[in-house]
């Protein structure tokens, strides 16, 4: 049994008329209800939007604070180290809302990249034990300290500078470092000379990895003369000398990676590696010296 065919407008009586406008009414009564109350709610919400951007925002000086340690630090911390130093400069807040602060103002860490100078020229001289078995970090100074060197190169240039620094374990502080245009044995030698001025020293080791200048006798007979254990990563696991190679990241991707077209000469290069070296040392926090530099870390704990 098929369906029943609507009545049209003319075979419709009266009162059936009637009600079909009736329906009809009602409906555009109740669209007009809903319309009503749907730009009713777009009003109240727009309202509460006025409202909350007419109110004092209360995290203003928090981001205000937020931005200028990006802006003081070139965009290298974290939410970390910012936290950390935000409660360095008297501020009582907890990581997360520092991360989320972050997020809102469009800010983040720059990321280091991983790219290694290898000095290994294979089993040239004297080698040595790994005393250090990635234990990398120090009861005092001058316990555990690493060397190595890294190579910075000016783009579409062959100037190259050479940087072999001696960092302690115990601070993380780079205690001596010597800048040349090649890795020599007269580089390092310097490094030593100015690492280690007292006359002798008992239970401090020099790690470094198997590259042909800490294997070579010169090196070797200046540590035995300071009474200083020389101590060597494997052969290929630059994670034995992690220490060194996480300053190395640092220093490249806060300094160099992204402004090498910057430096237009190897003076220039040189006394940013300088400049920065200090500012290293003095002025950069380590969340793992609980929001201090490396020489503040050192002078609170002899203090």
């Amino acid at each position: 049994m098929g369906r029943k065919r609507k009545k049209t407008w003319e075979e419709m009586t009266e009162l059936e008329r009637l009600q079909e406008e009736n329906e009809r009414l009602r409906t555009e009564v109740d669209y007009l209800k809903k319309l009503k109350e749907l730009e009713e709610r777009d009003e109240a919400l727009e309202r509460e939007k006025q409202r909350q951007l007419d109110q004092p925002d209360k995290d203003k000086e928090l981001k205000d604070e937020i931005q200028a340690i990006d802006n003081d630090y070139k965009g290298n911390y974290g939410y970390r180290r910012i936290t950390l130093e935000l409660r360095n400069r008297g501020f009582t807040v907890n990581h997360k809302k520092v991360q989320r602060l972050m997020k809102v103002l469009g800010l983040s860490a720059r990321i280091r990249r991983k790219r290694k100078y290898s000095s290994y020229k294979g089993e040239i001289g004297k080698k040595a034990d790994n005393l250090i078995q990635r234990q990398f970090e120090a009861s005092r100074p001058m316990e555990k300290c690493y060397t190595d060197v890294t190579e910075f190169a000016i783009p579409n240039s062959t100037q190259k500078l050479y940087l072999s620094p001696v960092l302690d374990g115990f601070n993380s502080e780079i205690i001596a470092y010597n800048l040349s245009c090649s890795p020599n044995l007269e580089q390092v030698k310097a490094m030593l000379e100015q690492a280690f001025t007292e006359k002798y020293y008992e239970n401090t080791s020099l790690h470094s990895d198997q590259g042909w200048q800490y294997q070579h006798d010169s090196y070797h007979r200046f540590l035995e003369s300071k009474g200083i254990q020389p101590s060597m990563s494997r052969k290929g696991n630059s994670p034995d000398n992690g220490m060194m190679d996480s300053f190395f990241g640092i220093l490249k991707s806060e300094m160099f990676y992204g402004y090498e077209k910057a430096f237009q000469s190897l003076k220039q290069l040189e006394q940013a590696i300088v400049d920065y070296i200090d500012y290293y040392n003095n002025k950069r926090i380590k969340v793992k010296l609980k929001g201090l530099s490396p020489v503040q870390y050192r002078t609170k704990s002899f203090a």
